[in-house]
């Protein structure tokens, strides 16, 4: 256990009443104590672990965000760390990882009646890290908090940490940039170094004419290292120190005359084999344009319209006025851009028309899922007709305000269309938008290809300037988002490079193009294999958003072409595509892990992008009367069986990494049998749902997962440890690390071959040889009809079928069951609910049974579908092979 070595406070926080209390007044960001914590284990998991508590006053117990935990990372000699990503954590502004804590009310039963809580927060360690300050900060608490005993306790690792790796070498690959005419680059980054060095690395620059010959150097600002007969000289080249370890640099790069593109290369002084410090780079390099160059130094103070933007960007590169006249494409050069996130919504399926006609000559929008709304004559766009729903406001003032739905009113009405476009650009000068959502990636991104989609219609002439300097600002906006990694690992970052793309080939004259496609490819290279990797152990733990990644994938094909990273994106999609075409269940249907698309049809959906004819084509087709299949995925393992006579059965396990925003959804599990779907999961999206709700969508409490004492799991992983073959039945063992640092959990699921029923098992075991209760719980359809009968068995029916359930335990006893339906008191202890229409919860009967022990507890829950498949299981339950399976695995 690592207790902090420091604390300092700021802003009205101080020391509180007893030792080890920090108190953090109610003063939004400022308010906050600053911890200092070493020796942290390098490349492994901590825990950090503490206690909240409130006063009786505090009206922010609502909050999901009371306060924020920051976690700054420290290299040996203490200089901060910008790291890329950390598991577990999310990237903030103010801190450079974070993760929320939650106000009362989101807390467990009774910390009500004590007004206090604990904090538990999982993350991973950076290799390089020896040490960390955490800081607390206020911020939607409205009283005096305090935070008591903090601490850090590693937890055990099942495998090193999902670190991206950027060590350099003396050979690296070069990325290529192009450049604007008579600008030079900014490169930006941080570079680590295992000890301190005044020569730790280099950058080496190769510049090329527009026929791609090197230019040779001298360049401005670099050193060139001449070769002789025995070994050849290192080009130019600038020096990067570490001093101290974790150093960030700047890099004003100059061009030399005559200078197109740049090979720009990261490697070490040192050749193949001698010796030297580790070095790294810690994230990406980010890459822009002079200052002069960005977007809030074009526009300034001044309101500029779009022509306006046009002409000032004009001045700024030396040209002549009114030469940006010869930028604006003609609608055959904008047409033939391949506009690549319309094309995934296309591929989606996204096919109700979010605009009609009235015969009157109105204009009705029907958006995000929202009832039809009239747009007026003269719009401000800052209507907001949802503003008493938030969860219908938010999304339909993303699609509102992202145009999509012009592209679709300009097929009937082109004119309308465009004077629309136009009115909206006169609406939203940059920095003062009508609607403050607008510049949201939701929005934003889509919004840029619309204006090429504008610029392609033939009557586009008049409103050229308009859309085109449209374009070319949000061109600008994309290349600071794409160029400074502003999203990280996300499919944001993608669509962001993907519309970078589109902007670029659709301006061809325009003399940024090449940087801008330059730039989204660079971006596309690196974040592909990051998202979509090879191993299939995806960063995104949703099925569906998985799905989204090889949508936009696939999408991108035309638009990249065979240039470089188009044949990567295209084999990374592809391999996406067959592990989740093999993930579907009999029906179609995605296992419904992580965040879920209501209403999707996912197997039209992939064979869309596959190029198939339909459902059956995404499963094999069967070969008898009864055919059966198992798939084993680095983060998902299911199972179906499908027979004549008697219906379809299917079951989906996912043991994929979570995190503190994410659903405490890993072991969870769904399962069907004769064309039934018995246990669900709770489902739900962010882009719909909000607040308490979305609070407890993310909970254990709406997965099928286990808790041990009570306390919500943490950020982290499991790994499959092996299966056992049983007669008729096969067992599958997962550990997980979301239980923290004081236990080891095992999830076992014994599957009949015929899936007539399925056992869960879970054991659990105290590193400090306490006592212990497991309590997990099982979601049932909201059609089921539920009886308890009993202490130890419940009975569920559908449509003339059942399900009979039954809790045991192997090491310990059995502790209770439990139904709740429908359970809202508070969002801490919702219970008993699952997602129907979206943005609304349904009543549905949740089981919960606990098993209790001392040292290890053992037990779980029996399902079956008729009695003879339940005897067959509690058979296979009572085998000596399977029980030491349980205890050894």
């Amino acid at each position: 256990m690592l207790l902090p070595v420091q604390a300092r406070y700021a802003g009205g926080a101080g020391q509180g009443e007893h030792e080890g209390e920090h108190a953090i007044t109610a003063n939004n960001r400022w308010s906050r104590a600053l911890l200092t914590f070493r020796d942290l284990p390098a490349g492994a998991w901590c825990c950090l672990e503490a206690r909240l508590a409130w006063s009786a006053e505090e009206e922010g117990g609502l909050a999901a965000d009371f306060v924020l935990a920051g976690f700054d990372f420290l290299a040996g000699d203490g200089s901060s760390l910008d790291v890329e990503q950390v598991p577990g954590l999310s990237r903030t502004l103010l801190d450079p990882h974070s993760a929320w804590i939650a106000g009362p009310a989101c807390q467990p039963a009774g910390s009500e009646l004590l007004r206090m809580a604990p904090v538990r927060v999982a993350f991973g360690v950076p290799p390089q890290a020896r040490g960390l300050v955490l800081t607390l900060r206020s911020w939607r608490n409205t009283e005096g908090v305090t935070i008591a005993e903090p601490c850090l306790r590693p937890v055990t690792p099942l495998t090193p940490a999902p670190f991206r790796s950027r060590r350099l070498g003396p050979n690296p690959a070069p990325s290529r940039h192009s450049l604007v005419p008579g600008l030079g680059l900014v490169v930006r980054g941080q570079l680590h170094a295992s000890r301190v060095k005044e020569h730790a690395a280099r950058v080496s620059l190769v510049y090329r004419d527009r026929d791609g010959a090197e230019i040779p150097p001298p360049y401005p600002g670099t050193v060139s290292v001449p070769g002789s007969e025995e070994a050849p000289g290192l080009g130019a080249s600038v020096n990067l120190p570490a001093q101290p370890q974790a150093r960030r640099f700047t890099l004003d790069l100059e061009p030399p005359p005559g200078a197109h593109t740049l090979d720009l290369a990261f490697c070490t002084w040192e050749e193949e084999g001698e010796a030297g410090p580790a070095v790294a780079l810690l994230g990406p390099p980010e890459v822009a344009l002079k200052d002069g160059f960005r977007l809030e130094s074009l526009c300034g103070d001044d309101l500029l319209d779009a022509p306006g933007f046009l002409a000032r960007l004009s001045a700024r590169l030396g040209r002549d006025p009114g030469a940006e006249a010869a930028w604006i494409p003609g609608p055959g050069e904008a047409g033939a851009a391949a506009l690549p996130l319309a094309r995934a919504r296309q591929l989606r399926g996204e096919g109700e028309r979010p605009v009609a006609l009235r015969p009157d000559g109105g204009l009705v929008l029907r958006l995000a899922g929202c009832p039809d709304w009239a747009l007026p004559d003269r719009p401000d766009f800052d209507e907001d007709p949802f503003r008493a729903a938030p969860v219908r406001a938010v999304p339909w003032r993303l699609a509102y305000q992202s145009l999509t739905w012009l592209l679709a009113l300009a097929e009937p009405a082109p004119g309308r269309a465009l004077g629309l476009a136009q009115a909206w650009s006169r609406a939203n000068p940059w920095g003062q938008p009508a609607d403050p959502l607008s510049l949201h990636p939701g929005a934003l991104l889509p919004r840029a290809e619309v204006w090429i989609g504008l610029l392609a219609l033939p009557g586009a002439g008049a409103a050229a300037p308009v859309l085109t300097g449209e374009a070319v600002r949000h061109g600008f906006a994309l290349a600071e988002i794409v160029g400074q990694n502003t999203f990280g690992r996300s499919l944001h970052q993608l669509q962001a490079a993907a519309a970078l793309l589109a902007v670029a080939r659709a301006l061809p004259r325009l003399p940024l193009a090449g940087h801008w496609e330059a730039l989204a490819r660079e971006s596309l290279r690196d974040g592909v294999p990051a998202l979509l990797p090879e191993d299939g152990r995806f960063a995104e733990s949703s099925l569906h958003r998985r799905l989204d990644l090889a949508t936009l994938g696939h999408a991108l094909r035309d638009a990249l072409g065979p240039a470089a990273p188009g044949p990567l994106v295209a084999a990374r999609t592809e391999a996406a595509l067959a592990e989740l075409a093999g993930l579907l269940d009999p029906a179609g249907r995605l296992p419904p892990f992580g965040e879920v698309f209501s209403g999707a049809d996912e197997a039209s959906w992939i064979a869309r992008l596959r190029g198939t004819g339909g459902l059956v084509a995404q499963r094999p087709a069967a070969a008898g009367p009864a055919t059966a299949s198992t798939m084993l995925l680095p983060d998902t393992l299911t199972a179906r069986h499908e027979a004549a006579g008697r219906g379809w059965s299917h079951f989906a396990c996912t043991f994929a990494e979570t995190s503190p925003q994410g659903h405490a959804d890993c072991g969870s599990y769904v399962y069907a049998a004769g064309s039934t779907r018995w246990i669900v999961e709770a489902g739900g999206s962010e882009q719909v749902e909000a607040g308490a709700s979305r609070h407890y969508l993310l909970s254990a409490r709406a997965h099928n997962v286990a808790v041990v004492e009570g306390r919500e799991p943490v950020a982290g992983y499991g790994l499959h440890r092996g299966s056992l073959a049983l007669p008729g039945a096969t067992a599958h063992a997962i550990e997980t690390t979301v239980h923290g640092p004081g236990y080891r959990h095992l999830r076992v699921f014994v599957l009949p071959h015929d899936l007539s029923g399925l056992a869960v098992i879970d054991r659990v075991t105290a590193l400090d040889h306490g006592s212990l209760t497991i309590r997990a719980f099982a979601h049932l359809a909201p059609e089921t009809l539920v009886a308890v009968e009993g202490a130890r068995r419940v009975q569920a029916r559908q449509a003339g079928r059942r399900l009979g359930l039954v809790p045991f335990a192997i090491a310990g006893r059995v502790a209770g069951l439990e139904a709740a339906i429908a359970r809202g008191d508070r969002p801490g202890t919702m219970q008993g609910f699952v997602v129907g229409q979206p943005g609304t919860l349904a009543p549905a009967c949740t089981l919960s049974y606990a098993v209790a022990g001392r040292g290890t507890a053992c037990g779980g829950l029996l399902m079956a579908v008729d009695g003879p498949a339940e005897d067959s299981l509690a058979r296979i339950l009572a085998r000596d092979e399977l029980t030491r399976f349980l205890m050894q695995a």
